[in-house]
């Protein structure tokens, strides 16, 4: 019986695996040729247009390609996906991002987090660490990291977005320039294949860079489905953080980039 579960659990990893390498090549496809049919990449994958159909919308989901009738083309670089499609994609992967970051922040130390659904994971997983001193420009983490009594929780000020309760704007900036702290932890959008960590939002990277500035290690949380992701405006580059933590490993050309910068490579077991 131990087996047989086995085996399965086998099966099922195999079987994963060959679907992210299908979708891999999916999004390599559309960003060649701008647009392509579900008739061409069944008949290119040997699969069946529903296979093809499901893989597009898992795509389109993570931001990765827009659907449209017919086919596929690339997502908006002007616009995210919603907070609230945001706040449920990717989560196993998230959290176990957020669980392997905490790993390596020890207690009694000074962080900044940021905005992003990632970093609230971040902030879930830190809540048993001992005299943590968190500024951050997310309500939500602030929410989550005042239930520990023992933590010094300090919000920036600034404009708030109803959207997902981030803090952006001069004042914002102005107010974390005060600080100059152990961790930064930031998210992004997407990463290009030249290795520039992007987003959408203008005032939201103004703040990103600022916490970069004024940490003294840059942590960068960010799930596989970032990687190849396009984006309007550029926050840095892969060489301007320390640590680099995700749940698979990225592509050959961005694992050389990594190491050519001395940027250390986390990726989250699957458990």
């Amino acid at each position: 019986m131990s087996e047989n579960r086995n085996n399965r659990s086998d099966a099922g990893k195999t079987r994963g695996k060959s679907v992210l390498l299908r979708q891999r090549k999916i999004v390599e496809l559309v960003k060649s040729l701008g647009f392509i049919s579900i008739e061409s990449l069944s008949t290119n994958f040997s699969v069946t247009p529903q296979t093809i159909r499901r893989d597009i919308n898992e795509l389109t989901q993570a931001g990765r390609l827009h659907r449209h009738h017919g086919g596929a083309g690339l997502p908006s670089s002007v616009k995210n996906a919603a907070y609230t499609a945001r706040k449920v994609m990717c989560m196993p992967e998230k959290r176990r991002i957020a669980r392997l970051l905490a790993t390596q922040i020890p207690d009694n130390a000074s962080l900044f987090i940021d905005i992003g659904t990632t970093t609230e994971e971040v902030a879930n997983a830190l809540i048993h660490h001992k005299g943590l001193r968190i500024i951050t420009n997310n309500l939500n983490v602030a929410t989550i990291m005042s239930e520990n009594e023992g933590f010094q929780v300090i919000v920036a000020g600034g404009m708030v977005r109803s959207r997902d309760r981030g803090i952006t704007g001069k004042a914002t900036v102005d107010f974390i320039r005060q600080f100059k702290i152990d961790f930064g932890i930031i998210s992004v959008s997407g990463i290009d294949s030249e290795g520039c960590l992007l987003d959408f939002d203008f005032q939201e990277v103004g703040v990103g860079q600022t916490i970069i500035s004024n940490s003294r290690k840059v942590y960068l949380v960010a799930d596989h489905t970032k990687f190849g992701r396009e984006a309007m405006v550029r926050l840095c580059n892969l060489h301007d953080i320390d640590a680099l933590f995700t749940d698979q490993m990225p592509e050959p050309d961005i694992s050389r980039m990594l190491s050519e910068a001395d940027v250390s490579l986390h990726v989250a077991d699957s458990r």
